[in-house]
């Protein structure tokens, strides 16, 4: 007896059912691809009939009227006989457009359907993408802006080193996404229908069709380009377009992971050092057991999608080495998991990062305690050169500012006292300070250097000529599905 299996008894993706956005969801489903099939079918007689090929109007007509409507049962039953897809649907095709049935097809080869559809669904999900990137820019770009006078503690090998801005270190992401952005909008306008090519890449079908004439099966090509809405076209192939393309695609998403990861860690270890939180909803649980906890879930899980994305970058880099010749099909089922996902995984990061900037909480005062913690080693270099103007020996000032640092951290650390280096400073008078001149020396907007003016500039320069041309309004937080 066959069981019945509902939803709950099966496998779901959790990339459709919890991460993605519907918009990109749609783009790899059935529909998509299987209209995007018949659509180029009816390119393809369009082009030969415009070129002379006895193919009539009404046969045209009626493709087109099937172009969105799949019979899906006959398709799979069909497949299930004769084990190939594209076949199972040019019959299924001609079942319903029964005049046309004998010019479905004609001189194509199975790559013609697959990846010229590949390219077409690839195009529109890196349009979406671009978008999305847009906009997660003037999120950003404005909470730059907001922040851009507010110091903080710079790091370096996560040791607390001079000062920058909050909104300086926010550009700092910025400008790894307007670099993804670049990338993204560089390859869609760019990628290149595979074209008309036949069996092997030579054209030969479409040669022996058109009697032998060259100009009129370019001719062909161009017509299909141009009806599917695609200016370039891979000039040389074999059955198949060079599986580089998916791996220089792949390799553009993987971009977008590795800015999205290094976004969400240095957002993870400030939640942890409390000088901002990701949203935090006011029914959301932080832990099963530890009840006063905030997690930084929405920024984990980016992490968690950017590996996969690095990850699956490395798998069309593997079948474009390893492709015999003119065409293998060890190439099919990876590239019917991995490039739909990995968009996916990039569409649901961004959509996150989008929820996460538009929320994200800046505690000001923590910051400033941190700040303040720190600045008096900070200030030691600005303290010598007044201590020097004062008629100080530097090279003897230098030495006690060095054995007052070391005394003071010690203390810091050790036994947990505060930061005592500018009173021990204050207190020596060889450097001739009193703590009114040392305290004049400790305003930390003296110190970010030009933080904020690099972040005007780049906003106003870089991103503001982008982001203004977004259509609507972009002020409402991204929602997540889960």
């Amino acid at each position: 007896m066959t069981r019945e299996y509902s939803r709950y008894d099966t496998y779901a993706n959790p990339l459709t059912s919890r991460y993605a956005s519907r918009e990109m969801a749609h783009l790899f489903s059935p529909n998509v691809k299987f209209s995007a099939w018949r659509r180029l079918w009816i390119a393809l007689a369009e082009a030969e009939r415009e070129l002379g090929l006895p193919i009539s109007e009404e046969q045209i007509a009626e493709m087109k009227r099937y172009e969105r409507e799949i019979n899906y049962e006959e398709a799979e039953a069909r497949e299930r006989e004769v084990r190939h897809d594209v076949m199972a649907h040019v019959y299924a095709f001609g079942l319903q457009a029964k005049q046309a049935a004998p010019i479905i097809h004609l001189g194509a080869t199975s790559a013609y359907a697959g990846d010229n559809t590949d390219i077409i669904v690839m195009r529109k999900a890196l349009n979406l993408l671009k978008d999305k990137l847009t906009r997660l820019c003037a999120t950003l770009s404005d909470f730059a802006m907001r922040y851009r006078f507010v110091p903080t503690l710079g790091f370096t090998h996560f040791q607390p080193a001079q000062l920058t801005t909050v909104g300086k270190r926010a550009a700092l992401w910025l400008q790894d996404i307007h670099y993804d952005l670049i990338d993204v909008t560089t390859l869609a306008e760019g990628l290149p229908l595979l074209g008309v090519k036949g069996t092997t890449g030579t054209q030969a079908s479409f040669l022996k069709l058109f009697d032998g004439d060259e100009g009129k099966v370019k001719e062909l090509e161009r017509l299909v380009a141009e009806k599917i809405g695609f200016r370039e076209i891979v000039p040389i192939s074999g059955q198949t377009y060079t599986r580089k393309i998916d791996s220089k695609v792949l390799a553009v998403l993987s971009g977008i992971a590795q800015t999205a990861s290094k976004m969400t860690n240095d957002i993870r270890l400030l939640q942890s050092m409390k000088e901002a939180e990701e949203p935090f909803e006011d029914k959301q649980i932080g832990s099963s057991a530890m009840a006063y906890k905030r997690n930084p879930m929405r920024c984990e899980r980016v992490s968690s999608l950017a590996k996969y994305i690095m990850g699956a970058a490395g798998v069309p880099a593997i079948t474009e080495s390893t492709q015999w010749f003119e065409r293998t099909l060890d190439d099919s089922a990876s590239r019917r998991i991995v490039i739909p996902e990995a968009f996916m995984a990039a569409d649901a990061i961004v959509d996150i990062l989008r929820n996460v900037c538009g929320g994200l909480v800046v505690r000001e005062r923590v910051i400033r305690a941190h700040v303040m913690s720190e600045l008096p080693f900070m200030a030691t270099e600005d303290i010598l050169m007044e201590a020097v103007k004062n008629g100080g020996d530097r090279q003897k000032l230098h030495e006690k500012i060095r054995i007052y640092s070391m005394e003071a951290a010690r203390a810091v650390k050790d036994e947990g006292k505060p930061n005592d280096l500018l009173s021990r400073i204050a207190a020596d008078a060889d450097f001739g300070l009193t703590e009114d001149d040392i305290e004049k020396l400790l305003e930390p907007s003296m110190y970010i250097g030009r933080s904020a003016s690099q972040v005007e500039e780049f906003v106003n320069e870089r991103i503001r000529p982008i982001t203004d041309r977004l259509s609507g309004t972009d002020e409402e937080i991204a929602e997540l599905n889960v």
